[in-house]
């Protein structure tokens, strides 16, 4: 695993749109793999200011996003659906639907679920996973206690996700209680990833998924079996890496 860390959230922002970039350089049709919420924010930023400077073109790419709420409708503002539009397709130049969303309002939620998974297979497979993670460790939805080697599936939000999500509802209470998300299984066959994170808050999840055991109590540990990710945050989320002057040594 790759440890970087950055100067600030616009920092983390380019470089990770750097891997991005590096990515489809040598392959415009890409397959590439879209995060949700707050930290990939600044990503998805850097890489429409390339694309409006004509420095990057996703016009070729397809993608699937890590997860979707169940029973909210795609056009839904709160729906990870609105959101892939809204700040990753229409800034990045990309057809409507270049990136497909498990279907939360499906009538058979494992079969939609299953479907999802396919359809990652037969486009090839993803080139590149960006990720975020919850202060409980999770990446996607994978809360603490997921399968390792878990599919794309039906979850139960823990109630801590529940709660930092709440700022994007009425109440915690509006949150809904299940999502589809892709499982720790399917993430693991990216051929690369690369995880952002920013903030003190996250400080004792990127120390336990970066230095601690492997284990579903801190489902993003199981990307330390991942052969090429790299996890890229600020001096705040870095605040309880154990090894933090090597990882700035060797990025120099």
């Amino acid at each position: 695993m790759e440890v970087v860390i950055a100067a600030d959230a616009h920092d983390i922002g380019r470089l990770a749109a750097d891997r991005f970039a590096a990515v489809l350089t040598r392959r415009p049709a890409a397959v590439l793999g879209f995060a949700t919420g707050s930290s990939p924010i600044a990503v998805y930023q850097s890489l429409a200011e390339r694309v409006a400077a004509g420095e990057l073109s996703f016009a070729a790419t397809r993608g699937f996003a890590l997860d979707e709420y169940v029973g909210i409708p795609a056009g839904d503002a709160r729906s990870y659906a609105w959101f892939i539009r809204n700040r990753i397709e229409i800034p990045l130049g990309m057809p409507a639907g270049a990136v497909q969303v498990p279907d939360g309002t499906a009538a058979d939620l494992e079969r939609a679920a299953l479907r999802f998974d396919r359809a990652i297979a037969s486009a090839g497979g993803i080139d590149l996973q960006l990720l975020g993670v919850g202060v409980n460790g999770h990446i996607g939805f994978n809360e603490p206690g997921s399968s390792l080697g878990s599919r794309t599936r039906i979850k139960t939000l823990a109630d801590q996700t529940r709660v930092d999500n709440a700022r994007f509802f009425h109440s915690p209470a509006d949150v809904p209680t299940r999502c589809l998300t892709q499982g720790l299984g399917t993430i693991l066959e990216a051929r690369a990833i690369v995880l952002v994170a920013s903030g003190a808050a996250k400080a004792a999840a990127i120390a336990a998924v970066v230095e601690g055991p492997v284990t579903s109590m801190w489902p993003g540990s199981v990307l330390q079996h991942h052969p090429r990710a790299t996890v890229i945050v600020d001096e705040a989320a870095a605040s309880r890496l154990q090894l933090a002057d090597y990882y700035r040594s060797a990025a120099s």
